[in-house]
């Protein structure tokens, strides 16, 4: 495992990722799979690291981070629930089913989440099609 600290150069953000090897992150740095958890932008780059030394002043800062992390990780899983409880899956389908909906007009109780690719997003964002991207994890305990 190698980790990396990333910055989004849109927002500024730093944060820190986990890969299984050096190949790995560029692997899904050219697919844009890696994405900033602030802004969702693709404009992720790796910045200049150096070893982390841990002193006893980075405890407090640690374990404030670690508490953010945790209330943002119980969001997230709020939210999952919720739209799992109220709307309807549809996988890989998802912009074949919201064209659906949205030029058939055809009603539905309940709403529809999915995959799709950036280019999917993209085409159903210029069809006038509202979308959502939102962060989906899966629940663990690590």
């Amino acid at each position: 495992m190698i980790k990396y600290r990333l910055i989004c150069k849109d927002c500024n953000n730093l944060f820190d990722s986990w890969f299984a090897t050096s190949k790995e992150y560029e692997k899904l740095k050219k697919k844009n799979y890696l994405n900033c958890y602030i802004c969702n932008s693709l404009r992720v780059e790796k910045t200049l690291m150096s070893p982390s030394v841990l002193k006893s002043s980075n405890d407090s800062k640690i374990k404030i981070n670690a508490e953010k992390y945790r209330k943002i990780k119980k969001r997230i899983n709020e939210y999952q629930k919720f739209i799992e409880k109220n709307f309807k899956y549809v996988g890989e389908n998802f912009a074949y089913e919201a064209r659906s909906i949205h030029y058939k007009n055809k009603k539905k109780s309940k709403g529809i989440y999915g995959s799709a690719s950036k280019e999917e997003l993209r085409d159903l964002k210029e069809e006038g099609i509202e979308t959502e991207l939102i962060p989906w994890v899966k629940d663990n305990n690590n």
